[in-house]
């Protein structure tokens, strides 16, 4: 009953034009069908192949969001249902994306990664590499994937200054390359803020937040 109060709590406090991504990842389908049956409908997952298992077993009205680091070779496993890619880093990646989709006959979207958090362990690329990328004539070709926005990590820390700092690079970065919209980039999304800090994210200008132990619970680290 508690993923029901948990889910309700959240969403009364959200202002409309933010999304909330249920961040299932680690958890049983009978945690995510219990949050399905109170309404959610889009779920965040950060390994490809219990993604996949995931989707295979659920409604198919579900949408789902790779919202974890992206390996090239896994791609293809998500190509011919997710919903949308949040760390997409680099060209390359980009590339393989806009293949596979070719493949299912369906344009992905994905977000661009920024990195914001001062620590190293962070993935991501520079404000002005994303701006290169929109602009470069190899992204231009990419007809099978479309830039929806962007994505950041803030740094895991009590400061709630620097973190602060992170999310409002997010957003300046956003309105930044929201001058260079395409057929292939279309931005709406500010993805940022998770369980700690997503109210944060909100007063900084998200769009879309990613929440998991305050929905589901504390996560399970052994498994």
């Amino acid at each position: 009953m508690a993923i029901k109060e948990n889910l309700n709590y959240i969403k009364s406090s959200l202002p409309k034009h933010v999304t909330l991504v249920a961040v299932s990842k680690t958890k049983p389908i009978s945690d995510l069908m219990e949050a399905y049956n109170a309404g959610q409908r889009i779920f965040g997952e950060n390994k490809i192949q219990e993604m996949a298992d995931k989707h295979e077993a659920m409604p198919k009205d579900i949408e789902w969001q790779m919202i974890g680091h992206v390996q090239k070779n896994k791609v293809k496993y998500m190509a011919p249902f997710v919903s949308l890619i949040h760390g997409v880093d680099d060209i390359k990646l980009l590339e393989e994306i806009n293949k596979q989709a070719i493949k299912h006959d369906r344009v992905i979207d994905c977000l661009l990664q920024i990195k914001i958090a001062s620590e190293d362990s962070k993935f991501g690329m520079k404000p002005n590499d994303a701006s290169d990328l929109i602009q470069s004539e190899v992204f231009s070709e990419l007809k099978n994937i479309r830039i929806m926005g962007v994505m950041g990590m803030a740094t895991f820390t009590d400061d709630e200054n620097q973190i602060k700092k992170e999310f409002q690079l997010l957003k300046h970065t956003f309105n930044t390359l929201k001058p260079l919209e395409s057929f292939n980039f279309k931005p709406e999304i500010i993805s940022m803020g998770m369980s700690g800090d997503y109210q944060l994210a909100i007063e900084c200008g998200s769009t879309m937040i990613r929440v998991g132990s305050s929905i589901f619970g504390e996560r399970d680290y052994s498994i």
